[in-house]
């Protein structure tokens, strides 16, 4: 397994964040991370979000590459149960917390694996056109500020797949989809933790982000949860 840290001209890569970024990241602690599965997948994801977990893990089956990234890696819940094209893909493991990388790398560790601790707001030490697939689940409504200003995050990632490749994912939005009222009352109080930036997050603002990074894209609607496959140019 290679490691990599994106620190930027030799300083920690910490002193380089904002610090809204940093407080997003560290909960995922090793006691909580021994709780993601059950807490997300079967909990939050379909109760609250209203996305069952079928959802995504259709989503990694349909499009995951022989060369895959994924970004935002949790527990690697979702790569744990893919089914890749190949009996020996290359996974590269994107994440500014340790805690989740070693646990995922470690899940993961009957493949050939990579991790890289960078910030997805800054473009990603990785050769560019390296992957065939990119995986964000669950990632954008963590990361701070509007769609318009943390749609990098989505320009960054298709920086970093082939002509062709796909970028895919899924995220809580807070306007343009059904929200149930027990929904809006976690996400109020998430935003109020710095555990989510959603609270501005709307479906058409993700369809122009996707619209202006990728060539085409699909974007469909679970609950109050986007679920978005797009392409790069061929």
């Amino acid at each position: 397994m290679m490691t990599s840290d994106g620190a930027q001209a030799g300083k920690p890569l910490d002193q380089s964040l904002d610090q809204k970024v940093i407080d997003g990241q560290s909960g995922y602690s090793k006691p909580f991370l021994t709780l993601y599965d059950l807490v997300v997948y079967r909990g939050t994801a379909p109760l609250l979000w209203r996305c069952p977990s079928a959802v995504s893990r259709s989503l990694y089956d349909s499009c995951v590459g022989a060369r895959h990234m994924d970004i935002g890696v949790g527990t690697g819940y979702l790569l744990h149960h893919a089914r890749f094209p190949v009996p020996d893909p290359r996974i590269t493991l994107v994440d500014l917390n340790r805690n989740s990388l070693a646990h995922t790398a470690h899940r993961l560790r009957r493949h050939r694996v990579d991790t890289v601790r960078a910030n997805i707001l800054e473009p990603l030490p990785v050769e560019a056109r390296s992957h065939d697939s990119v995986g964000m689940s669950y990632l954008l409504h963590c990361v701070p500020g509007s769609l318009r200003e943390k749609g990098v995050a989505l320009a960054h990632a298709a920086a970093v797949v082939r002509p062709g490749g796909i970028v895919f994912g899924t995220t809580v939005l807070s306007a343009g989809v059904p929200v149930s009222g027990g929904a809006r009352r976690a996400m109020r109080t998430l935003n109020k933790r710095g555990a989510f930036h959603n609270d501005a997050d709307t479906l058409d603002e993700l369809r122009a982000q996707l619209d202006q990074h990728f060539d085409r894209h699909e974007l469909t609607v679970h609950g109050c949860v986007g679920v978005f496959r797009a392409w790069t140019a061929a």
